[in-house]
């Protein structure tokens, strides 16, 4: 999740009028990552916060995941621009009445994270609050960084892995139910895309981010971005065994339901034509880049009209 998403709607109107604000002190704003040269050398850096109450409950998943969640949710905006870890940095906010314990638990699910993606946990500071909270600064290093707003006209619309495992786990707690193991894998323990975003960016990626408020969302931020109009084929998106296998997406049709989905933490990427797929990344075609502005989402045919996770909804 970038920290200036560029897109669309409320939730842009809204934050533009603070970037405005925030006058010449403010960089480019809208990528996945803030971008920094010193001299040869070009570091990635994004932040993301998780919230108890917002992001996770704590009688849904255990410390250690708590803190590999926020991590992986931060080192994924690092991914999106194709970028490698060199790190993050922990703000960490908890209860007065919570014992070392618990720090240490949230830390070790922090500090895998970040290991399991090559980097190292740099530092960071320590606060009571109301609730649990994570503040994830990831730094990296980047060689071709990828922007939202490289899209060509032409190009294909891809998506990495698989979508919607993490909102069919959302969806089984909301409901008074025991989520299935993959769907709680995929909201408990996401992987950031790291080596796929890497890969991407040296085969000829135009433009990516990650899919974090959902593709019917993320895609309309990639779209507004690169100043060009998206055709999405909701019924090619590649979907987690999970949402068909309980009544998860009784009220919508799968593909839907995955689309809507937030937090799968995929890449959502657009490549030249000529591509075809790669045989080091699961990938899946689901559009076309074409002239205008907006997107369009088709399923059997039919235009359908829905949108991805707003923060301020």
């Amino acid at each position: 999740m970038s920290v200036i998403p560029l897109g669309g709607g409320p939730e842009f109107d809204r934050i533009r009028a603070i970037a405005r604000r925030l006058g010449a002190h403010a960089a480019e704003l809208g990528d996945d990552c803030a971008l920094v040269e010193l001299g040869a050398t070009t570091l990635a850096l994004s932040t993301d916060v998780s919230v108890e109450g917002v992001h996770f409950r704590r009688e849904w998943i255990t410390p250690q995941e708590i803190g590999w969640r926020a991590t992986a949710a931060a080192l994924s905006d690092l991914a999106a621009t194709g970028a490698s870890a060199i790190g993050v940095l922990v703000a960490l906010t908890v209860p007065p009445a919570e014992q070392p314990p618990m720090f240490a638990a949230l830390m070790e699910g922090v500090g895998a994270a970040v290991s399991a993606s090559g980097g190292k946990v740099l530092g960071g500071d320590l606060s009571r609050g109301e609730a649990i909270s994570l503040a994830i600064t990831v730094v990296g290093t980047v060689e071709r960084p990828v922007h939202r707003r490289g899209a060509q006209v032409g190009d294909r619309l891809w998506v990495t892995g698989q979508l919607g495992g993490a909102r069919a786990a959302l969806e089984a707690w909301n409901a008074g139910r025991t989520p299935l193991a993959g769907a709680r894998e995929r909201f408990a323990k996401p992987i950031p895309r790291i080596d796929a975003g890497r890969w991407l960016a040296e085969h000829g990626a135009t433009a990516m981010l990650d899919v974090s408020d959902g593709l019917a969302g993320d895609v309309g931020h990639l779209a507004a971005a690169s100043k060009v109009a998206l055709v999405v084929d909701i019924g090619s998106l590649p979907l987690h065994p999970d949402i068909t296998r309980e009544a998860f997406a009784a009220r919508e049709t799968p593909g839907v339901f995955a689309a809507r989905g937030g937090e799968d933490y995929e890449l959502l990427v657009t490549m030249p034509r000529e591509f075809s797929g790669s045989e080091a990344i699961s990938m899946t075609c689901i559009g076309d880049v074409h002239p205008g502005t907006g997107v369009a989402f088709f399923e059997d045919g039919f235009e359908l009209n829905i949108s991805g996770y707003d923060h301020f909804a």
